[in-house]
Parts: C-alpha cells; structure tokens; sequence
C-alpha cells in the first residue's frame, strides 16, 4: 500500500509528539493513566518536558530520552551516547516553569568505536530500505540504541510490518549480536 505525502506528513507530527521520548513513555503513561497522570497539570508539564527534550540541538538517532512526570517531579531515564547531552536534558527540563525536581536516571553509553561503527551501519541499513526510509525525517522516530553490541529499537512506527523490517534489517548487519526490538505501533500511542 502507498502511504501519500500528506499521511507522512501527519504522521511525522503525530511521531514528534509521540517520540521515544513516547516509546519508552508508552508504557509509563499507560500505567500512568490508570494510577493518576490524569491530571490536566501534569498533562500539561508532560508536554512542556516533551517538548524541552526534542528541542535539544544534538539529540539525535543514536539517543532516546524517557521521562515520567508525577506531580511536579520529573525522573529522566533513556540513554545516550555523549555526557554534555545527559546534561543538556537535565538542564533544559529543570528550566520548564513548574517543575520543581528532576531526577536523573539517564545512561550514558560507553564511548566505543565498534559500536560507533555499527550505529553507522544500522543506520544505512534500517533507513536505507525503501520501506523504511520514509521515517528518515528530522528527529526520526526509529531511535538505534547499540550498546556493546548490543542493539535496542526504540520509537513509534506506522504499522506492524514496519515494525518486523526494522527488526530483520537490525539482525542483518554484521557484528550485531543480539537485537531487541520496543518499536510500538502508532495506534498504540495515541
């Protein structure tokens, strides 16, 4: 099936505002949601600290933010593969007016040149396969985290063969050894 510029396009936004900072999210706001991020105030601080994350000059691919909001209190979780962007983060989620603390849980991977060749690699790979390639956009909701060999997908996709491609390009670059695949589908995030 052929998706038209314009479903990209809408796609591209609802994905910006879903973003691994929603892969990882999806499963906090849904146990959020049925404890009490109900709240219009923390729906509110939510979209500020989402949106303070995703404006951050080098977040990039190879980097996924997590957040949880309860109350005024922000815990920051994900990873990344540079220090100065951890505190980045920090620094711009302290600065969302009405957040009062920021907790910090956020891995920074080990600096690594067998796996800064193999970000490179999947990189191609996944966003080099036609199917792919049309979340290859400013701020792509496919995030590649690779740790030690190791190799995470995290983001939003269309739909569930997307989803399968991602996983079967992963597994087919060299010197990858294991692949876990979090990518959620967008219906499951809206």
């Amino acid at each position: 099936m052929r998706m038209t510029t314009a479903r990209i396009a809408v796609f591209a936004v609802a994905a910006l505002a879903s973003l691994p900072l929603s892969a990882a999210n999806h499963a906090n706001q849904a146990s959020a949601n049925q404890a009490a991020v109900g709240s219009t105030s923390e729906q509110i601080l939510a979209s500020q600290v989402r949106s303070a994350l995703l404006k951050l000059p080098y977040y990039g691919v190879f980097d996924n933010l997590t957040f949880r909001v309860s109350g005024n209190d922000v815990t920051l979780g994900g990873d990344v593969t540079r220090p100065w962007l951890k505190t980045q983060a920090e620094k711009a989620v302290k600065s969302v007016k009405g957040v009062e603390t920021v907790s910090s849980q956020i891995n920074v991977l080990p600096l690594s040149n067998f796996d800064d060749r193999l970000r490179a690699a999947l990189l191609r790979t996944i966003y080099g396969q036609p199917a792919l390639n049309k979340y290859a956009h400013i701020n792509p909701p496919i995030r590649i985290i690779v740790n030690n060999g190791q190799v995470t997908l995290e983001g939003v996709v269309l739909n569930s063969g997307d989803r399968n491609i991602a996983f079967i390009q992963a597994n087919s670059v060299p010197g990858v050894f294991h692949v876990e695949n979090k990518l959620h589908l967008e219906k499951e995030t809206l």
